[in-house]
């Protein structure tokens, strides 16, 4: 087997074996297209890859810019395809066991003030089926935390509004029950009643969001929007699907919720992941030192 032929199983193996997301799937597509053109460039065949190659292959990402977090997961995914090549018997061992990928610090993640937020679920033009479809989306998401994948694979059925409750599939199609605050509903059931059954038409599906033409929503639309919106809310920075996520999960913290709460809330399957949210907000340090500090 050449090169492209092992990489190829590889791929299938993550596919079909492990039944790894679309997105994860491409991570690893990407980072093996790299991979490849390094061997290919040097003529080097996969089974006689030694780890003096790998100090060469990690040297030309870094001179090409290639940042330490995408390289880290560029080795990360090296990894596994060589336990995959010793696993299907090619390799007796793999020339990058032991390999440390660079160290990574955990930045803040960014999130936007309670002002902000306010503006930014404001925008939507409520005159227009658009703008109504809109405003639910961003104010489930700053409502509930939901990631992007979630949001636009959301379904009829996932909305228990009597309970309050947002049934939602997050990674590794594990389901996970989120609470939804009233106004976040209120907003939910006028599109519903309105938007969703001008965009709907004649035709049939339990796709929650959908686009004009009656289909589900993507996540490339569902980011265009979040950006068109943000701006029109006089918002500068930058701003994603996962900002919105980032600030749902920070104003809960700030405001005294438990950890282990929000961490269910999230769907995170260790806390330490959620714990990157406990940073101390500027509006919070505030807060403490008009209610504690005698001359505030």
């Amino acid at each position: 087997m050449d090169n492209d032929a092992l990489l190829d199983a590889f791929l299938l193996h993550l596919s079909t074996e492990r039944r790894l997301s679309g997105n994860t799937l491409a991570s690893y597509g990407a980072d093996l297209r790299r991979f490849s053109s390094f061997l290919a460039d040097r003529g080097i065949d996969a089974r006689k890859f030694t780890r003096p190659d790998l100090l060469d292959h990690l040297t030309g990402l870094r001179d090409e810019g290639l940042s330490a977090r995408s390289t880290a997961r560029h080795v990360s995914t090296l990894r596994s395809f060589f336990r995959f090549l010793v696993r299907e018997g090619i390799l007796a061992a793999s020339p990058v066991s032991g390999v440390k990928a660079p160290r990574l610090g955990r930045p803040l993640p960014k999130y936007l003030t309670l002002t902000q937020v306010d503006r930014l679920l404001a925008a939507p033009d409520g005159r227009t089926p658009e703008g109504i479809r809109d405003r639910a989306m961003l104010t489930l998401m700053y409502a509930s935390g939901l990631r992007a994948s979630e949001v636009v694979t959301l379904r009829l059925e996932n909305v228990d509004a009597n309970a309050g409750f947002l049934y939602v599939l997050g990674k590794g199609g594990k389901e996970r029950v989120v609470p939804v605050a009233d106004v976040a509903l209120a907003v939910l059931g006028e599109y519903i009643a309105s938007a969703r059954q001008a965009f709907l038409g004649k035709r049939l599906s339990n796709d929650l969001f959908l686009s004009r033409r009656g289909k589900a929503i993507t996540r490339q639309t569902l980011w265009n929007r979040i950006r068109r919106w943000s701006l029109a809310a006089g918002i500068e920075q930058r701003i994603s699907p996962h900002t919105l996520r980032h600030s749902f999960a920070s104003h809960l913290l700030a405001g005294g919720a438990d950890l282990r709460a929000v961490q269910a809330m999230l769907g995170h399957a260790d806390i330490a992941t959620t714990q990157i949210y406990t940073h101390v907000t500027p509006e919070r340090l505030r807060d403490v030192h008009r209610k504690h500090h005698p001359r505030a």
